[in-house]
């Protein structure tokens, strides 16, 4: 049975597997975290051209971030040393950034966390660098299709697992795969936390979504079959 936890903001939160229900407070901390990271993808933008190394986007974040009162929340978890990470192409997420430039036709997802007042921003973006084919471009917004009509299930009364019904459906008819082995997850003062976010799953399972719930919805959409292969960096 799921189970779920009134926070009101100020107590110490742990990782238990409940379900946080936030109020006003945690309604206000979260707003201002995931606007100072909306910002700092809106200011990044410009920069994402040919030629940029991804350790140099992942400069600006943090200096970013740090100029917006807040940390990255990458920096230093589980042993993590950057401020974000930078995926192009063929790796689906948690690309870390190095020297290694983006060039022309590339598309790249860039994942932030400001971690601000105790409130985690997590949020992330794709980008098109210079002239990008059709496929890629495309493979991109469907993915963004996808997003949102995840999003457009995220209401009191559905279940969880209407969102990634909703995910799955629309990937399917456009013969991309879902990828199963990463997922969304709850956020707030704790980085990750319940409910698992899962983003290939059937209408009417799950836990039942009501007011107060945080959680990130983030579908990992390949073009053609859902498989994916971790690297030996234990990241990527």
């Amino acid at each position: 049975m799921t189970e779920y936890q009134i926070i009101d903001g100020t107590e110490t939160v742990h990782r238990d597997g409940t379900i946080k229900l936030h109020g006003p407070e945690g309604f206000a901390g979260m707003r201002a975290a995931g606007q100072l990271a909306a910002q700092i993808l809106d200011d990044i933008a410009p920069l994402v051209v040919p030629g940029v190394s991804t350790a140099a986007l992942d400069d600006f974040v943090r200096e970013r971030t740090l100029a917006g009162g807040a940390v990255p929340a990458t920096m230093g978890y589980r042993g993590y040393a950057h401020s974000s990470c930078i995926s192009p192409n063929h790796v689906i997420c948690h690309g870390i950034p190095s020297e290694k430039t983006l060039k022309d036709g590339d598309i790249v997802n860039i994942d932030v966390t400001p971690l601000l007042d105790g409130w985690h921003g997590d949020t992330s973006r794709m980008f098109l660098v210079g002239d990008v084919p059709l496929k890629a471009k495309r493979l991109v917004e469907v993915t963004y299709e996808c997003l949102m009509l995840g999003i457009e299930q995220a209401k009191p009364g559905n279940r969880l697992g209407d969102i990634g019904a909703a995910i799955e459906a629309h990937a399917r008819n456009h013969r991309y795969g879902v990828v199963r082995e990463f997922c969304g997850h709850g956020v707030g003062r704790l980085f990750h936390d319940a409910p698992e976010v899962i983003h290939a799953a059937r209408a009417g399972t799950g836990p039942l979504l009501k007011p107060g719930m945080f959680f990130t919805i983030e579908p990992m959409i390949n073009g053609g079959r859902p498989h994916a292969k971790m690297l030996n960096d234990g990241w990527t």
